[in-house]
């Protein structure tokens, strides 16, 4: 398996961050992909990958809930990254108008700004969307060619938000720990979504899946997602597993 999205690289993981490593390559993880947030976090996110190199690969973005009135400095920090070296995704970018929607104008600029980069580089985009999908849809459309491909990373939309991701063809859903909660429409939502369209995250330490909802999410508990997504397509665990890495290998060239 693969976790397409983890903040293993967070202070949560400071005490034991080997350990968590150790477990996740024990339940047959065989690569973590980090997204960064913002400025903060670039050099732990650098360190972690360069301590493991060929299982952790790093992205490079601003975390739309990072985006304030300057974001066009945080945004020359990730350029000058960008130009520097090789990523495996610019990410994780996007909208988020859960918590504020004060700069819902600057961060509609900085997502589409960082898809224009990723289009340049042809490295995919890691989408964050939340109570947002109307703004990304729309830059998405803008943007929308032969270069741009990714993932709509914890994808908590309904059938019609699904259909509208599947129509972009070079995008897929990120299936995290919510697949597992009892109150989410998201199970019947991937019945409409085929095998070759997902792939698996964690989102650690957040949304880990039930039965440690509410405790620091790994990535050794991804089986569990792929679990209850076998469920919900009536196939084997096995099959989930396979196809869902080969997704991940081919998006993000591994």
């Amino acid at each position: 398996m693969i976790d397409t999205h983890s903040h293993i690289y967070l202070s949560e993981f400071d005490e034991d961050r080997n350990d968590v490593i150790e477990r996740a390559k024990n339940t047959g993880i065989e690569a973590v992909l980090l997204p960064n947030v913002d400025g903060e976090t670039i050099e732990a996110m650098h360190q972690l990958e360069s301590a493991n190199q060929g299982f952790c690969h790093a992205m490079m973005g601003v975390h739309p809930t990072s985006v304030k009135a300057d974001y066009q400095e945080a945004l020359k920090e990730v350029k000058e990254y960008l130009d520097k070296r090789s990523y495996i995704a610019v990410g994780e970018i996007g909208i988020d108008l859960y918590w504020d929607k004060t700069f819902r104008q600057e961060q509609m600029q900085a997502f589409e700004q960082q898809i224009v980069w990723a289009k340049e580089l042809k490295i995919p985009i890691v989408i964050h969307c939340r109570d947002a999908f109307r703004e990304v849809f729309e830059v998405v459309d803008k943007q929308m060619d032969d270069n741009l491909k990714g993932v709509f990373h914890s994808f908590g939309g309904g059938i019609e938000e699904a259909k509208r991701v599947l129509n972009y063809q070079t995008f897929m859903l990120g299936i995290n720990g919510v697949v597992t909660f009892k109150n989410t429409n998201l199970r019947e939502t991937l019945k409409e979504v085929p095998l070759n369209k997902l792939v698996l995250e964690t989102d650690a330490p957040y949304l880990a899946p039930v039965p440690k909802r509410g405790r620091r999410n790994e990535p050794a508990y991804l089986g569990r997602i792929a679990e209850t997504i076998a469920l919900a397509h009536n196939v084997s665990v096995d099959e989930v597993k396979k196809q869902t890495t080969a997704n991940a290998k081919q998006l993000f060239a591994l």
